[in-house]
């Protein structure tokens, strides 16, 4: 792999990793009533949590 490769893989990585917490976090505010200042660190928190496990169950699924 070279670097010009590897510098494309780790942009893309970031890419998906920032996609499923955006739409995770937009899921999470859709369904919560009331937004506190702790709400919204939980579910950030929980949103990129979410994120990590759907890229690493995606690339389990894909074989990347």
């Amino acid at each position: 792999m070279t670097r010009r490769t590897a510098a494309r893989a780790l942009l893309l990585g970031a890419g998906e990793l920032l996609a499923w917490w955006a739409a995770l976090a937009l899921l999470w505010l859709v369904l919560v009533t009331t937004v506190d200042t702790l709400e919204r660190i939980v579910g950030a928190s929980c949103a990129a949590v979410g994120a990590l496990l759907a890229r690493a169950g995606r690339r389990a699924v894909t074989w990347r």
